[in-house]
């Protein structure tokens, strides 16, 4: 379902959604360069600056450097996607190749917690679906958070106890333990805490 709605129709509307600056990336060279770089990417061009920082007199009197090119130029420029999977790594290339192909990843922009609201209404089918999507789905479908939401959701009463228990085994153990296990693993918490 989440990924249907990235790669739907919607996608010509939700575009214009999007704000003029898509992505924004600074950092310095890898060493030994002291170079500072920032990659820039609006919803027409890519823009790439750089600050040469040196205790070398040829490069005292380097100025900031700036070059703009649109969309459809940096994908036709190979010196400049080399210098920018040299200095922010080939993933980084890889999101800005998409960027300007007009592959906007919907989901990569949305906070972790408003998809973990999200993924908590789905089934759970769809949920092991989705967590075999990327490294991040597959975090958030396995996480605590998750499904302490979903076991609160389709729970009726969860007792202190009940939630101490799942801190301790998981909610995700939690959920898949059937009920006879569950009282099992309560009771003899409790005659561990007497004893």
């Amino acid at each position: 379902f989440l990924v249907a709605i990235a790669t739907s129709c919607w996608r010509p509307k939700m575009a214009s959604l999007l704000p003029d600056v898509l992505f924004e990336m600074r950092g310095q060279a890898p060493a030994p360069s002291k170079d500072f770089y920032q990659l820039l990417v609006n919803r027409k061009d890519v823009v790439f600056r750089w600050w040469k920082i040196s205790l070398r007199s040829e490069f005292r009197e380097a100025r900031p450097g700036e070059l703009k090119e649109s969309h459809d130029d940096f994908l036709d420029d190979p010196s400049l996607q080399i210098q920018i999977a040299y200095i922010f790594g080939p993933g980084t290339l890889d999101h800005i190749f998409n960027l300007c192909q007009g592959k906007f990843d919907f989901l990569a922009r949305l906070p972790d917690q408003l998809l973990l609201y999200i993924v908590a209404y789905l089934d759970l089918e769809d949920i092991s679906r989705l967590a075999q999507v990327s490294h991040r789905f597959e975090r958030l479908c396995n996480s605590d958070e998750l499904w302490e939401m979903i076991v609160q959701k389709l729970c009726g009463h969860i007792t202190e106890e009940m939630i101490e228990l799942a801190r301790e085994i998981g909610w995700k153990q939690f959920f898949f333990t059937n009920k006879l296990q569950l009282q099992l693993q309560l009771r003899r918490r409790r005659q561990k805490e007497e004893n």
